[in-house]
């Protein structure tokens, strides 16, 4: 079996700063959808913690972070040393280490820290892992353990225990959630605090910093943690299940096995090799988000920590996800290839509804209450229709949809912004920010709760949604062409300039903003005064220079700069509101404008180095454009159950559908130079519609495409094209 981990430098993406985004992205090593990873810290100054460049460490962090704009919880650095340490903050225990020896794994990482002289290597399981740490000086081993949240350090049940309980504010400080670390050596350990600017022995407990004295006579040590976000005799429980007797070598080689099953989903093939290496890093980051939440009673039962009644609780729950940026990509991409785990994140989201009494936005770990709209209903549907969901399943979500969208939360971390607005003049006022955001979002989760509805054939409610997943166009401005903030009186906001940065547009301008319509293209051409007049506008839009205006941002931030950089006109797929972009040309009969944008995205945009993204990778959504674009194929409408076709970039691609059937991609003329799509067959019948279905994906099969130097003329008829809401006259039950 090809070990495609092998392929993965975790690094990619990694190099970082506040002003400009390569990904912003950490080495992560774990197992697919952890609850915990680790990750070399170099500056423990920043929320961008690592930096790929700087050949000096500062230890080991055990870290939840989901991005660095969200922030760490719960985290812990554990630093290994000789001797004694010189102080207590962590850039007084940095060491150096050569970046071209260090291992940087999906299933490990592994260092050599030159100073001490000592290499360590960190295998994680789900909730658990352990350290191996062998020096060449035979010289006295520590380990100091910090944290920037409270932490106490005790001692265990023996001489080789230690426990750590991390304390987290959580709730904006409301409750408190504990992280509990259990620590086995394989020899006694004695605990230092430092105190009056000395190091003091410790009997019982202290506070954090501590530095932990191994009593080991070998050149080697072994540290086995078990965690938990319940209690210490789970984190005990969680060890004693994921590591028990196994060795490091055999932690590896299951994690290895797990990291290659998932990565194995989707097999690429082409003469460039660099291009099916640079498939695999993009897999990776597919794998990591959301992370596991829930733990298993020794029952075997599913129990979880409710941070909002503070209590312990049955079932599954995951947390770090954005749906805004993951409902696009990701998800669609789950469903594929792996609809099982979707199916039990969406049972775990059912549980964050009903602890909270709200779908969640974006989790980490509790409701962060960030980005407009309540976008995870995109999610619902996508799931809907594909059969991912049960009818019970549906059938709650339905509930917790239309209460999003008809009742103001009384906390505005939850639920949609406007919710009055959108009622009273079917689109959210000026008076909120990003107006023009929440109100086509809030219009396309109208559009997921239609088709939940029409699934669970509730036809009247499916009538109702349809008609307010029309309301954007009351944000449509005939003079300007775009959807412009619109206040209470119906007003245009006063001096529209398209570059303008913020005020009715989230992290971009109208060029990347105006265009979340996703569910009703067809729609929106109408307004402009047909598919010429769109086409015109597309055009525009990638031959527009990349210029900008500050807006109300005051200042340059990092989306600008990337933007600017990236010089793809105002096709500003840096960030995800542009990603379904590229894709618009198709909907007006022009594939080959897609075709061509498309490939040059992917040719120019992407490496597989440590600047590899245009910008925020953001829980996989970003390297799930990519990976979609590569297979010729992008869900620019999650919840009709359509893939918008594109053109493929692999000789062969075949992807693994969970049924044991498989669906292969044959690209024929898969040279640089060829930019545009000549034909296309599906099993062996020529095939001219612009889109392919879900339903015919898994019903395995063989596309192939040959590409051209130059494109055809070709005209196409309404069934061709892709899904609009406008030209779906069927409105019934979908079942």
């Amino acid at each position: 079996m090809v070990n495609r981990m092998s392929f993965v430098d975790t690094r990619h993406g990694t190099l970082n700063s506040y002003q400009f985004s390569n990904g912003n992205t950490l080495p992560y090593a774990g197992v697919p959808f952890g609850m915990n990873y680790i990750v070399p810290q170099t500056d423990d100054q920043s929320t961008i913690f690592f930096n790929p460049t700087f050949p000096v460490f500062q230890g080991f962090r055990l870290t939840h972070q989901p991005s660095p704009w969200m922030g760490d919880f719960c985290s812990i650095v554990m630093t290994p040393i000789t001797g004694q340490p010189n102080g207590v903050p962590l850039d007084a225990l940095r060491s150096s280490y050569h970046r071209e020896t260090a291992v940087f794994k999906p299933n490990r990482v592994s260092l050599t820290s030159q100073q001490y002289q000592l290499n360590t290597t960190i295998v994680p399981t789900k909730r658990a892992g352990q350290i191996v740490i062998k020096q060449k000086n035979n010289q006295s081993l520590g380990l100091v353990l910090s944290s920037d949240q409270a932490m106490t350090v005790e001692r265990g049940l023996s001489p080789h225990h230690l426990l750590v309980t991390i304390k987290q504010p959580v709730r904006d400080g409301a409750s408190t959630l504990t992280f509990y670390i259990q620590y086995v050596f394989d020899a006694p350990v004695s605990l230092l605090s430092y105190q009056e600017d000395t190091w003091q022995s410790v009997d019982t407990a202290t506070t954090g910093p501590v530095w932990v004295q191994i009593a080991n006579e070998q050149n080697e040590a072994t540290i086995s943690f078990g965690t938990s976000f319940i209690s210490a005799k789970q984190a005990s429980y969680n060890l004693d299940q994921e590591v028990g007797q196994l060795t490091l070598n055999d932690l590896a080689e299951k994690s290895q096995a797990e990291w290659n099953e998932l990565l194995g989903k989707i097999e690429v093939s082409d003469r460039n090799q660099q291009k099916v290496q640079a498939f695999n890093h993009y897999l990776y980051r597919l794998f990591l988000f959301p992370m596991t939440f829930y733990e298993e009673s020794k029952e075997g039962e599913p129990i979880h920590w409710d941070m909002y009644n503070e209590r312990v609780s049955p079932g599954v729950y995951f947390t770090n996800n954005g749906f805004w940026d993951t409902f696009r990509t990701v998800y669609p991409l789950f469903s594929l290839i792996i609809p099982e785990r979707y199916q039990e994140m969406m049972s775990g989201y059912l549980h964050v509804y009903r602890e909270v009494g709200h779908l969640p936005k974006w989790l980490s770990p509790d409701e962060r209450g960030v980005m407009p709209g309540t976008l995870i209903n995109g999610v619902i549907a996508d799931a809907a229709v594909k059969g991912i969901l049960t009818e019970d399943m549906m059938t709650e979500y339905l509930q917790a949809m239309i209460q999003d969208a008809t009742i103001l939360a009384e906390d505005t971390k939850f639920g949609r912004a406007g919710v009055e607005d959108m009622l009273t003049y079917g689109y959210v006022t000026t008076a909120h920010r990003e107006n023009v955001n929440q109100t086509v979002d809030n219009t396309y989760s109208d559009f997921a709760i239609m088709k939940v509805a029409q699934f669970l054939g509730k036809s009247e409610i499916a009538k109702t949604y349809r008609q307010r997943a029309f309301q954007y166009q009351h944000l449509f401005d005939p003079k300007t062409g775009f959807l412009r903030g619109k206040d209470e009186m119906g007003s245009w906001r006063e001096q529209f300039i398209p570059e303008d940065w913020g005020f009715d547009y989230t992290e971009g301008s109208a060029w990347q903003n105006a265009f979340g319509f996703y569910h009703d293209v067809a729609g929106y051409m109408e307004l402009i005064g047909g598919r010429e007049a769109f086409l015109a506008q597309l055009i525009t839009l990638a031959n527009e220079a990349p210029i900008f205006g500050i807006g109300n941002y005051g200042m340059e931030i990092h989306e600008m700069s990337e933007l600017s950089v990236a010089n793809m006109g105002q096709v500003g797929i840096s960030n995800q509101p542009s990603f379904h972009l590229p894709y618009l040309y198709t909907y007006v009969g022009r594939p080959d404008y897609t075709q061509h944008v498309v490939k040059q995205l992917c040719t120019h945009l992407f490496s597989t180095d440590v600047d590899g993204f245009p910008g925020d990778e953001d829980n996989g959504s970003m390297s799930g454009w990519y990976v979609f674009s590569q297979l010729g194929f992008y869900p620019v409408t999650p919840g009709t159950g359509e893939y918008v076709l594109g053109i493929p970039q692999f000789d062969e691609v075949t992807i693994h559908l969970p049924n044991n059937k498989t669906f292969t991609v044959e690209t024929i003329n898969n040279y640089p130079q060829y930019s545009f799509v000549d034909q296309v067959t599906l099993n062996q019948t020529d095939y001219r519609r612009l889109f392919i279905t879900h339903e015919q994906l898994m019903q395995g099969g063989q596309m192939t495409v040959r590409l051209s130097l130059l494109p055809r003329t070709r005209t196409y008829s309404n069934d061709q094209l892709p899904y609009s809401l406008t030209t779906d006259t069927d409105i019934e039950t979908k079942r």
